[in-house]
């Protein structure tokens, strides 16, 4: 009796799980139909779905895998400058603006370089020595870049047309769309058998290889397929900036975000990067209107103190308030 109560009041909050996201999506996914598309607010969300990008990216390679990747530029950067390759080169022959191929190119691409720098990598270093080998990977990408002369026009970076360009309403709603994708991939990615075999290196190598796991097969797969997620948020950035160059893409802001969105919301879970990328974008995007040149500071003191007494993100003061639960 006590197993079928169980069953269905997990089915039931499951149910309303469902709706009330469905719920969310419906209101988040309407904003430019009742509000202004070009208000701050719109422009705050458009970030905010960038930020949930990049975050549920690096979560899937740090949080569930506990790789922490100091590299994220850089595969944000090779999506950005994939699409704008094959855009002014007209590669794929289609049409050109929010082009799904091209997207998927472009998350593609960084996919294609993450198994190409994480064979030698994750074979060989570990913690700490894995960071900066990703941090030096993106430096030497970095100089390529700066030395690719007319393909990447160096310092100068590509200009892409902005003809096409009209309100923020398409920016809006591809940037809300690859959000609930790439939360959605790591939702069911952890989900699966393969979500076991990551968890389970992140808790115990020496464990999981006992158990027949392979462990560079499965770090390589989790780091190539949060690649592809980083990639795509790179293309979108360059959809919107127009201009993909070294300082509007490699710069180390885009390193930093998704761990310290991460780490404010709750590394290792789903709700995590979306709680903290909320957060952070508004720490940053009113912040800066609001306090002007010391907003910098002030995000920094919340920040601090954020994890000093929630070293488990925001998400982890459920097990503190309710612990036995």
């Amino acid at each position: 009796m006590k197993d079928k109560i169980y069953t269905y009041l997990k089915k039931d909050k499951r149910n309303i799980s469902i709706i009330i996201i469905a719920l969310v999506v419906i209101v988040f996914g309407a904003l430019p139909f009742y509000s202004d598309a070009d208000s701050f607010f719109a422009y705050y969300l458009f970030l905010v779905f960038i930020y949930i990008i990049l975050a549920q990216g690096w979560n899937l390679i740090a949080g569930y895998t506990g790789q922490i990747s100091l590299g994220t530029h850089a595969f944000f950067a090779l999506g950005a400058y994939t699409t704008a390759i094959l855009w002014l080169h007209d590669v794929t022959k289609t049409w050109y603006y929010f082009d799904p191929l091209v997207m998927i190119i472009s998350g593609v691409v960084p996919a294609i370089f993450a198994i190409i720098i994480g064979i030698p990598l994750l074979s060989r270093l570990r913690g700490d020595y894995f960071s900066f080998g990703t941090l030096a990977a993106a430096e030497v990408l970095r100089i390529l870049i700066l030395r690719g002369g007319k393909f990447t026009e160096g310092a100068m970076g590509l200009r892409l047309p902005a003809e096409g360009f009209t309100d923020m309403g398409i920016y809006y709603w591809t940037a809300l769309f690859l959000a609930l994708l790439a939360t959605a991939m790591v939702y069911f990615l952890i989900r699966s058998r393969i979500g076991l075999a990551l968890r389970a290196l992140s808790e115990d190598e020496l464990s999981a290889a006992s158990h027949g796991i392979n462990i560079l097969q499965y770090k390589v797969l989790a780091f190539a397929i949060g690649s592809f997620i980083m990639g795509l948020c790179g293309s979108l950035f360059a959809y919107y900036l127009f201009i993909v160059s070294p300082p509007a893409v490699m710069n180390l802001n885009w390193m930093f975000l998704p761990i310290l969105i991460c780490v404010l919301g709750g590394n290792g879970t789903i709700l995590g990067p979306i709680i903290g990328a909320f957060v952070v974008g508004a720490l940053f995007t009113y912040g800066d209107v609001y306090v002007g040149q010391i907003h910098p500071m002030l995000s920094g003191i919340i920040i601090i103190l954020v994890m000093k007494f929630m070293p488990t993100g925001i998400m982890g003061l459920k097990d503190r308030i309710s612990p036995h639960r």
